[in-house]
C-alpha cells in the first residue's frame, strides 16, 4: 500500500492503519509475551510446568482468535473509507500489508534480542579445549 494512496484516503484511514499496526504488533509480540508471563506465574504458584505451558498455549490461541475479528473489522472500515473517497482497491488489503510489515519487525526484533541482548550464547562460537 503506497503512502500517497493512504494519505489521499484521509486522517481516519491513516488512524485505522495505525490501529491495525498496533493490533498486529499485539498479536505477534504482546499476546505471546503476556501469556508467557502468565504461564510463569502459574508455574511459580503450582510448580507444574505442564499446567503453565497448557495455560499459556490455550491463552495465546484464545487471545489471538479474539483479536483477529477486531483487526478484520478495522480492515473493513478502512476499505469502506477508501471506497467512499473513490479509491479503487488494489489487490491486497491494508491489513495484509500491515500484518506482513509488523511480523517482519517482530521477527527482526526477536532476532536482535536473541542474538545480541539475551545474555546467553545461542550459537556456541568457542571450540572445546
Amino acid at each position: 500500500m503506497a503512502v500517497g494512496r493512504l494519505l489521499r484516503a484521509g486522517f481516519s484511514a491513516v488512524l485505522l492503519v495505525a490501529l491495525m499496526f498496533l493490533g498486529s504488533l499485539g498479536v505477534w509480540v504482546g499476546i505471546p509475551v503476556l501469556w508467557l508471563w502468565v504461564g510463569s506465574r502459574i508455574q511459580g504458584a503450582t510448580q507444574s510446568l505442564g499446567a503453565a505451558i497448557g495455560a499459556a498455549l490455550l491463552g495465546v490461541v484464545v487471545s489471538i482468535l479474539l483479536a483477529l475479528p477486531v483487526l478484520s473489522w478495522l480492515s473493513r472500515k478502512h476499505a469502506q473509507i477508501q471506497e467512499a473517497r473513490g479509491i479503487a482497491p488494489q489487490g491486497r488489503t491494508a491489513l495484509e500489508s500491515v500484518m506482513v510489515v509488523s511480523a517482519t519487525l517482530a521477527l527482526m526484533g526477536f532476532a536482535v534480542w536473541f542474538f545480541l541482548l539475551s545474555g546467553s550464547e545461542p550459537v556456541p562460537l568457542g571450540l572445546p579445549k
